[in-house]
């Protein structure tokens, strides 16, 4: 009986998990975490993506899945003919749940076509075109660059600043049995906001850059404290409320929605178990089952082999 042969994708990218905002800093801090989408990809006669394992079930496998997307901005940026491409995808990022599933799609689909067009486009042109997909620079900035992005837009151009986690930190992170789409959850904000809540967002999430930087756990749960958007969220988020005052006493060196949520992230530096107790208890008493993991912070970002090099990353 003849051997079938294997499929040869052309490059293969391994992109992390995210969580944004860290509560003070909305829409401008992101952090990687070890959940990953791998994305294969080669030139084809036909566009078809394949999608391997349950967190992608109902998801589009022709051009209109957001990986080709992202993959042909690359080419129409790079001025190259359009092809038909064979993407293979797999991924532990579950969607619609805050962890940045989206991000990584769109990170990982414009890497292997960079890749596939020899590297036309720099580190930061593909960072810069990516958040303007996204529509927001922190989840695909975490993706990319890995451990912590702060960023800043402007009309022309986002800025940003990647540094690595404090050493020692994990992630406890409750992911809900039920989806929540980032729309919705911007739904809910307001269209003003009054002077005080934004000097309080200011100055806490200028604390929470300096304290994320320098390592100042001490201060992480205050500095993570926020008005802009956890307090109206948190009526979708049933057991947030609750767990954003009490996580404190169990271990969390701070909490926060995960990006538009329903996941909730908290952080740690001691053993977690307690915590993770915690939290569960919390969201079960409140109706809510959830998937509680530990998680390490990802400080290496986006992956890339191909068929001719070896891996490397795209860390800055």
């Amino acid at each position: 009986m003849p051997v079938k042969k294997m499929k040869q994708f052309d490059v293969t990218v391994r992109v992390p998990a995210s969580t944004a905002n860290l509560g003070s800093g909305f829409d401008a801090i992101g952090m990687a975490l070890n959940l990953y989408t791998t994305i294969k990809m080669r030139r084809a006669s036909q566009t078809y993506v394949a999608l391997k394992g349950n967190n992608l079930e109902g998801l589009p496998t022709g051009k209109n899945n957001m990986i080709y997307q992202a993959a042909i901005a690359v080419f129409n940026h790079a001025g190259s003919p359009i092809p038909e491409l064979e993407i293979e995808v797999e991924s532990e990022i579950p969607l619609t749940r805050g962890l940045g599933s989206s991000a990584a799609a769109i990170v990982g689909g414009m890497v292997a076509a960079n890749e596939l067009l020899e590297e036309p486009l720099s580190q930061n042109q593909l960072f810069q075109l990516a958040a303007e997909i996204e529509g927001h620079p922190d989840n695909v900035g975490a993706s990319l660059f890995g451990g912590i992005i702060a960023a800043a837009k402007t009309d022309s151009k986002i800025s940003y600043v990647q540094f690595p986690p404090p050493q020692g930190i994990r992630a406890v992170v409750a992911i809900p049995d039920y989806t929540l789409s980032t729309a919705a959850a911007r739904d809910v904000l307001p269209s003003s906001y009054s002077r005080e809540d934004t000097v309080h967002a200011i100055g806490h999430s200028a604390l929470l850059v300096a304290a994320l930087a320098r390592g100042e756990l001490s201060v992480l749960y205050e500095a993570m404290s926020d008005r802009i958007h956890q307090p109206y969220r948190a009526t979708l988020i049933p057991g947030l409320e609750e767990l954003l005052t009490t996580s404190k006493h169990h271990g969390a060196i701070g909490i926060a929605l995960s990006g538009a949520g329903p996941t909730i992230i908290a952080l740690t530096d001691k053993d977690d178990q307690p915590l993770s107790l915690h939290i569960d208890q919390v969201l079960h008493s409140h109706g809510i089952k959830a998937n509680v993991l530990t998680l390490s912070i990802d400080t290496v970002g986006v992956t890339v082999e191909t068929k001719i090099n070896a891996k490397k990353t795209f860390t800055s």
